[in-house]
């Protein structure tokens, strides 16, 4: 990181951040529960007028206890990671399900963790910081391995904060699902308007739709707080610039968690 006063600040928060995702990065125990077989029931006693027979020996109701879950109904605890073009993580989509169980704090910072400590994201982060220094970019980092070191630093800072405001603090505190639901139906600009506006319209953890502040604002305070830790610190016209860039980026992640399942299937089994 750039040595400069006010990257103190930045830094304590990346640290702070990186510390609390990575604590919530642990799954949670699961426990089932197995209920007692039924009692047999006594066979009655022979009568002594009738010729004695065997008695029948009740068998044991079948049960499926031990049979696996329906596909169909993933269970809310694990998350489902179906990864758009098999690589990129994509653990906050919800497929084929108009509602689901609502995340607690906990698992809302767990999915966070899991999106932004993907393997493939430190590659990602790593193509960014190839690109910025092959552009110039931030060029107080100067060249060679040291500089790009620093700057895959800033944009590993960048998306750790952006995940972390959007995907967990600002959903926990304002009790809205982070979760993008498919909607799977429709004509082809249907479900992209669909999409596209998923940035400005999201649900709140009772399953009612509201105003996405989690985004809105999550995305506007990682922007600022970006200034924090950036080699020179950015006007009010560029983090605003910033802000829209992220929720660009966004709404372009929207666009392919609804369409990556058809890309999938179409792939897969061909166009039946």
């Amino acid at each position: 990181m750039a040595k400069r006063r006010p990257c103190l600040c930045g830094a304590v928060l990346l640290l702070i951040l990186s510390g609390m995702l990575g604590a919530s990065y642990q799954l949670m125990a699961q426990q089932a529960g197995q209920g007692d077989p039924p009692a047999a029931t006594e066979a009655p006693p022979a009568s002594p007028q009738t010729p004695l027979v065997a008695p029948q020996i009740p068998t044991k109701p079948a049960t499926n206890s031990g049979a696996a879950p329906s596909p169909s109904a993933p269970d809310p605890n694990v998350p489902q990671n179906d990864r758009i073009l098999w690589t990129l993580p994509n653990y906050l989509t919800v497929e084929n399900a108009s509602s689901m169980p609502p995340l607690t704090v906990r698992q809302k910072f767990k999915l966070a963790a899991l999106e932004t400590f993907d393997p493939v994201e430190f590659g990602f982060v790593g193509l960014a910081a190839a690109v910025n220094q092959a552009t110039g970019a931030n060029p107080t980092y100067g060249p060679g391995l040291k500089g790009y070191g620093r700057r895959y630093a800033l944009e590993f800072g960048d998306n750790t904060v952006e995940n972390s405001m959007v995907d967990a603090l600002f959903p926990s505190a304002l009790r809205q699902d982070p979760r993008y639901y498919q909607l799977g139906k429709g004509s082809f600009l249907h479900r992209a308007g669909y999409a596209a506006t998923r940035a400005v319209v999201t649900r709140s953890d009772s399953g009612k739709a509201q105003f996405n502040f989690s985004e809105i604002l999550g995305a506007a305070t990682a922007a600022g707080l970006s200034n924090c830790y950036h080699p020179t610190p950015r006007a009010l016209g560029s983090a605003i610039n910033i802000w829209y860039t992220e929720i660009g980026w966004d709404v372009v992640s929207f666009e392919m968690k609804e369409f990556w399942p058809d890309v999938h299937h179409f792939l897969t089994h061909g166009n039946h």
